[in-house]
């Protein structure tokens, strides 16, 4: 068969292989659809048309890994199982790209190619373009419904996991609407006048967020709940009060966490500003660093819960299969991979990527035991970290890590010069998919793509 046949033949079944991508389950026994090698010793093509379904979710789980494109995955992955390893992610059975590029302020017709997860975040959950820094609203400032409102209206349970501030972009846009992302409390709306309580406007991220009212709300950010109110009902009173006295049961560490029940909305924040990383390291830096193995971070607090953890409780108060009860929508961000990828910091970053596979596999696990849930595993935008050659004088920051394979491998930061922030790039990335309409990730899509689909398969109106 020609080149060209065998390449039609997938095709006529709606997939498209990438380039290189291992093609096969494993040797029989083995759990993660691998040869030990990494080598395909089998046939996926029933697998994979098995896989591909239409029809209606009861239930959808969304993962969002901030800044996590293929780089990072390949990072964390060659880390923590080595080269021919499979991170949980890397199962799900459908996978395809998207694009991430957002749109000048004003002026929605012209591309702006290197997105923030403000944009991007609004771009998922909307479906529409805006610019950098927006949250939910359009290129004009005009605020859009977003898919978390969307299934409340039409009676799904709904939750918000991060692991950054319940306040940063990717929570935010589910539940919030404001033209700048740093308006985060009722005293830091300086960049949004229009919006602010005292001026007539829906109020901050975590005043609106406890307006839309998720049932399950987690994460860190507890100093802009400990923000006062500058007006409405609840003036003079902390967002914290406002989300006690509209009904939230409120905790603060992996103890309240377990013990919160169904029946009352959950707030769960876990640190004043972002939550903590789980492992530690050497920093890149210019002329590299000696190989090294990262560390449990020994500052994690005890008390704070992992995303796993959170992702279980979660989909335990939202799961109910009382009859003619309809399903939820869940989102599960790991939010520091993208930050520590700003910070140079690569077992920072793995570390959080680790994290957001475990949750990962909390949320396959459901999804097994529930067939009729949706389970997409994504990126927001991707970011500036890069495997390069050990031997090669990089100008900006490298360190170098010892693997799962006992070798070492050089990451590189240089998206900006040493000592400043670095930048995210206009890649596209991954995007993965498993249950009802999980083919619409197939191929290469853009992001707004995924807000129809998780609506197509929700019912939404």
């Amino acid at each position: 068969m020609t080149a060209r046949r065998r390449w039609l033949s997938a095709a006529a079944l709606g997939v498209v292989v990438a380039a290189g991508a291992p093609m096969a389950l494993a040797a029989a026994g083995d759990s993660d659809g691998y040869s030990p090698q990494g080598v395909s010793s089998g046939d996926r093509t029933a697998q994979v048309r098995n896989a591909i379904q239409g029809g209606k979710a009861r239930n959808v789980i969304l993962f969002i890994g901030d800044g996590t494109g293929d780089s990072e995955i390949t990072i964390a992955r060659n880390y923590a199982k080595g080269a021919a390893g499979r991170l949980n992610l890397d199962k799900l059975p459908l996978t395809g790209a998207y694009t991430t590029y957002s749109v000048a302020k004003g002026d929605p017709s012209k591309p702006d190619y290197v997105p923030d997860s403000a944009a991007t975040g609004t771009a998922w959950a909307t479906g529409s373009k805006t610019y950098n820094g927006a949250i939910s609203v359009d290129a004009y400032g005009k605020p859009l419904p977003t898919i978390l409102e969307l299934a409340k209206r039409n009676g799904y349970r709904t939750g918000d996991v991060t692991t950054t501030e319940v306040q940063d972009a990717t929570p935010a846009v589910l539940g919030s609407h404001v033209v700048n992302r740093d308006c985060k409390g009722p005293q830091s709306m300086s960049t949004c006048p229009s919006n602010a309580k005292e001026n007539g406007g829906a109020g901050s991220i975590a005043e609106q967020l406890v307006q839309t009212r998720p049932d399950v709300l987690l994460g860190g950010g507890k100093k802009y709940f400990d923000q006062t109110v500058q007006g409405g009902e609840f003036k003079g009173q902390t967002a914290l009060d406002q989300a006690a006295k509209s009904g939230y049961q409120i905790v603060t560490d992996g103890q309240g966490l377990a013990k919160a029940e169904k029946g009352q909305p959950l707030l769960g924040l876990f640190a004043s500003g972002n939550m903590d990383l789980q492992w530690t390291g050497p920093a890149a830096k210019t002329g590299g660093t000696e190989p090294s193995t990262c560390k449990p971070n020994a500052a994690l607090p005890a008390s704070q819960p992992k995303l796993a953890d959170m992702t279980r409780k979660a989909i335990d108060l939202l799961d109910s299969r009382k009859r003619g009860d309809k399903g939820f929508f869940l989102q599960v961000e790991s939010g520091s991979i993208d930050k520590q990828n700003h910070a140079a910091n690569p077992c920072g970053q793995i570390g959080e990527t680790i994290n957001f596979d475990d949750a990962v596999a909390v949320g396959m696990e459901y999804a097994r035991k529930n067939p009729d849930t949706l389970v997409v595993v994504t990126a927001d935008h991707g970011h500036t970290s890069q495997i390069i050659p050990g031997d090669v004088t990089s100008p900006g920051q490298t360190a170098t890590l010892v693997t799962k394979d006992g070798e070492p491998m050089t990451i590189n930061y240089a998206t900006n010069t040493p000592g400043q922030s670095q930048e995210h790039t206009g890649t596209q990335v991954r995007i993965a998919g498993y249950g009802p309409q999980a083919a619409n990730v197939v191929g290469v899509t853009d992001q707004t793509d995924l807000f129809r689909t998780i609506g197509r398969a929700l019912t939404l109106r």
